[in-house]
Formats: structure tokens, C-alpha cells, sequence
């Protein structure tokens, strides 16, 4: 069975070049990945082609395990673009995207496209911590 082909593809939409940024932090911690590419979405390219440069991205990263597209913000462009593809069933939109996110994604791509992106969601979410307010709770308890 080709791997690939059972691996759920990855497209980043972010305002600049934010995604491509995520994309190499994340590859010089796991090494480098494959059908995972990045739109920079900067205001250079009318509305029409930055879907038209997106429909592309999804058929080079697409698998029979679907896309999953990380945006952003939730309300912005990146992420607007992203909704007017949903139709398809075997694509899903996670918004917020963060360096935590795209980590779990990576480890979790022969996951269902629906786990992959409830359990990216909840990486989000967990990789926000208040550092300091953590270490104060850890300093007070020893």
C-alpha cells in the first residue's frame, strides 16, 4: 500500500508568508514532509486566483484520505477562500493556526480527516499557556 497515498494532505493559508514559516520550523523538528505546501495569501493576487492557486494546492497534496486546510484566523481572507471549497467532503478547514497545530497534524495524518483535524484543534488549544502563571503554580507547590 502506498503511504502516501493514505496520508492526509496539508495546505496552509495564511496572510504573508506565515505558513511556509510554520511549514520549515515544523520540518527542523520532524525532517521533511511531503504533500504539504503553503498559499500566501498578500494582497499581490486577485480573489479569483488565490482560489485558482488553492484548487491546485489541494489536487498536489490530495489523497484518498482527503485535505486538511490549516488558516490563520478565523474571519480573515486565508480562511474565507478556504470555506468556498468545503463542499467537498473529503476536505476539512481547522482556523488558528500554530506551530503546536501543524506538529499534530504531521503526527496524526493517517488519522481520519475528521480526528486529524478535532485532535489538531484541541493541540491548538493546549498549546496555549501562560508560562509564567504555570512556573509561579509549580514554584508555590514545591
Amino acid at each position: 500500500m502506498d503511504t502516501e497515498a493514505s496520508k492526509v494532505g496539508i495546505v496552509i493559508v495564511t496572510h504573508g508568508h506565515f505558513g511556509q514559516a510554520l511549514i520549515d520550523a515544523a520540518e527542523l523538528i520532524v525532517g521533511p514532509q511531503e504533500n504539504v505546501l503553503s498559499l500566501c495569501v498578500d494582497g499581490t493576487k486577485g480573489i479569483d486566483a488565490a482560489v485558482e492557486s488553492l484548487k491546485k494546492f489541494i489536487s498536489q497534496v490530495k489523497s484518498n484520505a482527503g485535505v486538511l486546510i490549516l488558516t490563520d484566523m478565523f474571519g480573515g481572507t486565508p480562511t474565507n477562500l478556504s470555506l468556498s471549497l468545503l463542499q467537498q467532503d473529503d476536505i476539512e478547514v481547522v482556523t488558528g493556526v500554530s506551530l503546536p497545530m501543524l506538529l499534530k497534524a504531521l503526527q496524526k495524518r493517517t488519522d481520519s480527516l475528521q480526528n486529524m483535524a478535532e485532535e489538531v484543534s484541541r493541540a491548538g488549544i493546549k498549546g496555549i499557556v501562560i508560562a509564567g502563571e504555570m512556573l509561579r503554580k509549580r514554584t508555590s507547590k514545591g
